[in-house]
């Protein structure tokens, strides 16, 4: 009876929270199919360098496809978001596709033309950059479990998950909770969002999933790509801390966190430490060791406690996951 119990609640808790429904037709996860729309081609990461963690100097163009040919875009200067940006601050571009040539201006006088995989961005007279279009990819993606570790979803099977049929695949899909309850750990988990173009980026409904803590502290998973990070995008502590850093890469591109969790403390019924998080997102520390004084968004309301699961939250969007591991402490 315990464990159908345990059971049922966490499929209760995996879909207590859909608060967005996806807009129907409008979410493609395949990126062969995706590659069938030119705009895809387009969107992406435009730098010297494709390493993150490595300083590309110069700028870095991040362009986001908003469907029908229509793009906009963020420049760096520095380089792309950590590899070489100075900080999260960018120039916003707009512009559209015509005649074989995308070309975005900015009110700052900037102007990038994109073809084929080449952008040359200006400013009046002056050559900014020449750049080729690059696909970075997280130093952690891939990366094994150590021999301690529990492997919660390797691709070949869900059943240390609620719903544990939820696959595409050797994917794992959104909206499950993990059958086990975890004290502190450190957890490894690769997921990748939608493409979405004709959703408004920053939407709660372009790529909307979360990595939630014993019910109470949520990463946010969003396509945050080339926008501004707040405090409900993706690596964000949900509505109480932005990422340090917007590292959110491209729609249908494979992104990698590392968690390291420390739960609260608790003697005779109060709280005497608080839980602390640090997150890496694609490699880029976004929190470091932060304090949690409390859970983020409605988790805040909810009792914390020293022991719980983790749920890969469903919001109708379809974010797909691989590699989950955790290593208990």
């Amino acid at each position: 009876m315990k464990i159908k119990m345990t059971f049922i609640a966490a499929l209760l808790v995996a879909g207590a929270y859909i608060l967005h429904a996806a807009k129907p037709g409008n979410a493609i996860t395949d990126p062969k199919e995706a590659a069938k729309d030119p705009d895809f081609a387009i969107q992406g990461e435009y730098a010297a360098s494709p390493a993150i963690g490595k300083d590309s100097r110069g700028y870095g163009l991040q362009v986001v496809a908003l469907g029908d040919g229509k793009f906009q875009a963020a420049l760096y200067k520095g380089g792309l978001p950590g590899s070489g940006a100075e900080n999260n601050e960018f120039v916003l571009l707009k512009g559209e596709t015509k005649d074989g040539k995308t070309t975005l201006t900015g009110a700052d006088g900037a102007t990038v033309v994109i073809q084929g995989d080449t952008a040359t961005g200006t400013k009046g007279d002056e050559k900014l950059f020449v750049y080729d279009r690059v696909e970075r990819k997280s130093p952690t993606l891939g990366k094994a479990a150590p021999k301690k570790a529990k492997m919660l979803f390797g691709g070949k099977g869900a059943d240390r998950f609620s719903n544990g049929k939820k696959l595409d695949g050797k994917l794992l899909k959104e909206g499950v909770v993990s059958m086990d309850s975890f004290g502190d750990f450190t957890l490894h988990l690769e997921f990748r969002t939608p493409y979405k173009p004709n959703t408004k980026p920053g939407s709660q409904d372009r790529g909307n999933s979360g990595v939630y803590i014993f019910n109470n502290y949520e990463t946010q998973i969003l396509d945050s790509f080339g926008i501004k990070g707040e405090f409900n995008f993706c690596g964000a502590l949900y509505r109480k801390k932005p990422p340090a850093v917007n590292m959110c890469l491209p729609p249908l591109v494979w992104q990698t966190y590392d968690i390291e969790f420390t739960t609260p403390r608790f003697k005779d019924g109060k709280k005497i430490k608080n839980a602390r998080i640090t997150t890496r997102h694609n490699g880029v520390l976004i929190h470091d060791d932060f304090e949690l004084d409390k859970g983020t968004g409605a988790g805040g309301g909810r009792p914390e406690k020293e022991k719980g699961q983790i749920n890969l939250q469903g919001h109708g969007n379809p974010v797909r996951f691989q590699n989950i591991w955790l290593v208990e402490k």
